[in-house]
């Protein structure tokens, strides 16, 4: 399921984020890390106790948990893009500006 996926990228990213191992973040949260390395891949779900307990090791909002929004595929982003672009063509110069210094 798509959702499982999602989820535990999202946390994996997160835990990255804040620097905390696999390690560390499942002492926090108190489950195994075998069992947090599942959750990360998608192979396994979580409870909602789990899940609350993750969010607030992490420092979250339960919403961020579920800001999937970066993993749309290309297409899909570049229309996003595109469309914002044009609502706001006065910002062009600067979108440009930061996509070449990331590109460089």
């Amino acid at each position: 399921m798509e959702l499982k996926k999602n989820i535990g990228k999202r946390i994996k990213e997160l835990r990255k984020k804040r620097g905390l191992s696999q390690e560390k973040l499942a002492e926090l949260v108190d489950i195994e890390q075998n069992t947090l390395s599942y959750i990360e891949t998608g192979n396994n779900f979580c409870t909602a106790e789990t899940l609350e307990k993750i969010i607030i090791a992490l420092g979250i909002e339960a919403v961020e948990l579920f800001d999937f929004e970066c993993y749309k595929n290309n297409e899909t982003l570049l229309l996003e893009i595109n469309d914002m672009l044009k609502k706001s063509p006065e910002k062009i110069p600067e979108v440009y500006k930061i996509i070449k210094a990331i590109i460089n």
